[in-house]
């Protein structure tokens, strides 16, 4: 079974950068879900899809999934472009675009 290494995005609701600095290995689904008929709700026998482990680096993660044989793949994380804005720059002279009022 597969198992992915990631840094996981941080939600919606988060500003900071506090869960996003550790490493995730988690395995990819064995089985597809099945929807219950009655009441709806998916629900799958594949119980490695609850596992999720966490590492302080990506070397520790995969020297983990090596050690225990596991196949994994590694996603590298998609960082931000950081760009310094300030309220001065609205009033720029030679700012690149117009206003629009």
């Amino acid at each position: 079974m597969l198992a992915r290494i990631y840094v996981p995005a941080r939600s919606a609701t988060q500003s900071g950068r506090a869960r996003s600095k550790y490493w995730v290995l988690e395995y990819e689904p064995a089985t597809p879900r099945v929807v219950d008929p009655l009441m709806g709700w998916t629900s799958s026998d594949d119980m490695k899809q609850q596992l999720w482990v966490e590492f302080d680096t990506k070397e520790e993660a995969v020297a983990y999934a090596e050690k225990n044989g596991i196949p994994c793949q590694v996603f590298e994380p998609h960082l931000p472009q950081a760009k310094s804005k300030s309220y001065s720059d609205n009033f720029k002279f030679d700012r690149k675009v117009p206003w629009s009022h």
